[in-house]
């Protein structure tokens, strides 16, 4: 039987949730309780099922490992205060709870996908436009737009740490300022950096991107991509696809080096 009802939520014919109409009708009454929302008010719960709660089970018992592995030892300080469990899918406002009293950010529930800008822009009010919804069950280590998933385990933690919400909050002041021809750039090296970036520790190398914390495919496999020196006039010129593993990433010098060099060139955009 096809179903005629009207979709909130475009979704893109390769996307893994196209024709199961029970995930495509799940998807807009999340958008609808998002829709709904008042940006004064607290963010809406979502009862989430048990097939949506195994996913959050898979994922996050699969990342483990992973981000003992690769991830910035900042993630890890704060992580314990998500109080994040394989059981249960956590609720934007409980995490939000913890990111006033350390950093003032607060996640606030969109739709769907908004414009880079849009969610950059946002940002300097320490403001962080997050979706609710939960990846296909048919691909859970795997999406091709963010989710829940992402915006908890990949951007919460590091949202809570004083730095990452600085250069976060600069993005959006950036933002505010930049001439027309500078978005794009904003937006690439927010990408190869908040997303997935990637910097020397050690011997080794570990991971401050979002997009690869809370990709256990792509976790898994970052090194196979073509690792380039962090170079900000390169990063801003290259394009990257969101729906693809990422076959180019910048490697900083250190964590600290990528994330001074950021700051200071979002800072010039400000200044201007």
């Amino acid at each position: 039987m096809t179903d005629h009802k009207p979709h909130l939520v475009a979704l893109d014919q390769n996307h893994p949730g196209f024709r199961d109409q029970v995930y495509r009708a799940r998807r807009n009454a999340i958008a609808q309780q998002a829709l709904d929302h008042h940006a004064s008010d607290p963010a809406p719960l979502v009862a989430y099922s048990a097939e949506e709660r195994e996913v959050w089970r898979q994922v996050l018992r699969a990342l483990e490992p992973l981000h003992r592995q690769f991830a910035t030892p900042r993630f890890w300080q704060q992580w314990p205060a998500m109080e994040f469990v394989d059981s249960r899918v956590p609720q934007l406002e409980e995490v939000n709870r913890v990111l006033k009293g350390r950093t003032g950010f607060r996640l606030s529930p969109v739709a769907g996908l908004v414009s880079p800008a849009e969610f950059m822009l946002a940002l300097e009010g320490k403001v962080f436009l997050a979706t609710q919804y939960m990846r296909h069950h048919s691909m859970p280590l795997y999406t091709p737009e963010p989710d829940v998933i992402h915006e908890l385990v990949g951007h919460a933690a590091l949202l809570a740490d004083e730095r990452y919400a600085e250069v976060n909050r600069r993005f959006g002041a950036a933002t505010r300022k930049a001439r027309p021809e500078q978005i794009d750039a904003l937006i690439r090296v927010y990408w190869f950096t908040l997303e997935f970036g990637v910097a020397r520790h050690g011997e080794g190398l570990q991971v401050i991107g979002a997009g690869l914390l809370s990709s256990f495919g792509e976790l898994g496999r970052f090194q196979q991509a073509t690792l380039r020196p962090f170079d900000l006039d390169e990063v801003a010129n290259t394009p990257f696809d969101p729906t693809q593993y990422q076959s180019t990433l910048f490697v900083g010098q250190s964590e600290a080096q990528m994330l001074d060099e950021v700051e200071r060139w979002l800072q010039r955009i400000e200044a201007q």
